[in-house]
């Protein structure tokens, strides 16, 4: 391992069985740095042989771990969760130039990831069964000489497919409430950040856990992911990213029986009313709408603005936009980063020019920043008076591109905000907390935040959407809960 975190041969392999493996096809792809659009090293094209090995690791190991005492299982993840911390930085700079992550955002990742362990560790001791009282019930006959209580079970392989924009803090969000509930993983990361993700497999092997508990398959989703999710030994699907891919995947585990959590897309809403402060709003808008340049699945995508302040509003958010430091991930005053690659530019470009095409006026940015030494870059770009049939009022861009709607009432608001087949988060602005505790129960969104942006998550609590944004919650207690078997138990003590 070389002094920044990647492997002296440049290579990330598979992880399977407690030790690094190479591709059983010998295929590796590069791994591109955003920000400089400069190959980091090689990633592992794993395949279907390969995807069958990490499972069958994981089942050989299946009984033993999950009948591992709770204690000794927390053990591991607070020490696991002692090694990242420690090696946060290093961490942190994996992030930055895998994905192009500010190095200021990519350090809150590594620290939060080690804070998702333990609370994993912490929430062992609460996950517990229930207990009825059977002399409630009349039948069957004999109640009143009975014990009614659950238990739960580990469910079994666990199949954790993380993205890109997260690629240690969402792939932890898998890995530990499996782990903590008593399941194996097999991890499928994304090969944009594959060394991020082998680091976390070896800190985990240092940090006790035994070989096979948890396994690093990376490959094409075609190929490996498709592989897990349909293997007869996998019985959970746990994934993030966009909502066409969690549909096939939910298809293709509904044929086997499998139980899934999805965590999906969203064009989440940032609804400002007349009498929200503008000085606190713009900020946290610019927060919610740029923070990593717009790829975060919470990013506040639509800003929705009462038709009375909206051209003060959408001035200010502009002259902020444009202030906005672009440049490399791993300098220290970056603001906004690269996009992840090429593509992701071409898919701005389009969003751009089909509002454009549909009478919206560009503010500021639109265009690509060729200007940054061969990196990913798109300018922070706001635009106004964005039509309803425009794409981004109901797709998701996934980058720094924001479009300003405006809204005469408060059932006009609530018509836009919904009016999408997504439901992840969503914001409301305003100094009348009645009016926003209506237009909070009104929203369709698994999360509601009054007064702050929708890119807000408490690691420990449930999080989640509705509609398409979505199935299921993540967090620790509600993932480990929608990651075991409950088994009910009777004892008849006549």
């Amino acid at each position: 391992m070389t002094d920044d975190g990647i492997p002296s041969d440049r290579r990330a392999d598979l992880w399977v069985g407690g030790a690094r493996r190479p591709p059983s096809g010998g295929s590796y792809a590069s791994v591109v740095d955003p920000s400089t659009g400069q190959p980091l090293g090689e990633v592992a094209v794993g395949n279907f042989d390969d995807a069958r090995a990490a499972v069958e690791a994981a089942e050989s190991v299946r009984e033993a771990w999950g009948e591992t005492a709770g204690h000794r299982r927390a053990a591991i993840l607070y020490a696991l969760s002692t090694r990242l911390r420690a090696d946060r930085e290093t961490m942190a700079r994996l992030i930055a130039r895998e994905v192009g992550k500010p190095l200021v955002d990519a350090r809150v990742e590594a620290e939060r990831a080690a804070s998702v362990f333990e609370f994993a560790a912490d929430t062992i001791r609460q996950l517990t069964g229930e207990t009825f009282p059977a002399d409630a019930y009349a039948h069957p006959p004999g109640n009143e000489r009975r014990i009614l209580f659950t238990l739960r079970d580990p469910v079994g392989v666990v199949v954790a497919i993380g993205p890109f924009n997260f690629p240690l803090n969402l792939l932890s969000h898998k890995v530990a409430p499996a782990l903590a509930a008593g399941n194996p993983v097999v991890a499928k990361p994304t090969s944009a950040a594959p060394f991020t993700a082998l680091r976390l497999a070896e800190h985990a092997h240092a940090a006790g856990l035994p070989p096979g508990v948890l396994n690093v398959v990376l490959g094409p989703g075609g190929a490996v992911g498709n592989a897990l999710v349909e293997h007869p030994m996998t019985r959970f699907i746990t994934f993030t990213g966009s909502t066409e891919v969690g549909k096939g995947i939910a298809e293709r585990a509904g044929r086997h029986a499998k139980r899934v959590l999805l965590e999906l897309g969203g064009v989440d809403p940032l609804l400002v009313l007349e009498d929200a402060p503008l000085d606190v709003v713009v900020p946290a808008a610019i927060r919610g709408a740029f923070a990593y340049a717009g790829q975060v699945c919470t990013a506040s995508k639509r800003i929705l603005v009462h038709e009375s302040v909206a051209e003060r509003f959408t001035a200010a958010f502009a002259d902020a936009a444009k202030k906005l430091k672009v440049g490399p991930a791993l300098e220290e005053t970056t603001q906004v980063g690269p996009v992840i690659d090429g593509a992701a530019l071409e898919r701005l470009d389009g969003f751009v020019e089909d509002a454009r095409s549909k009478s919206a006026s560009v503010v500021t940015g639109g265009a690509r920043l060729a200007d940054r030494g061969g990196g990913f870059y798109y300018s922070p770009t706001v635009l106004d008076h964005v039509p309803a049939t425009a794409r981004l009022s109901h797709e998701e861009p996934f980058g720094p591109v924001v479009p300003v709607f405006r809204f005469a009432t408060d059932d006009e608001a609530i018509r836009l905000a919904n009016g999408t087949p997504y439901g992840l988060q969503a914001a409301v602005y305003t100094n009348d907390l009645r009016r926003a505790f209506r237009l909070a129960k009104r929203l369709r969104a698994g999360g509601v935040h009054l007064n702050d942006p929708t890119n807000l998550r408490w690691d420990a609590l449930p999080f989640g959407g509705v509609k398409e944004s979505g199935i299921g919650r993540e967090g620790l207690r509600s993932a480990m809960e929608e990651m075991t078997d409950v088994k009910l138990v009777s004892v008849n003590f006549a």
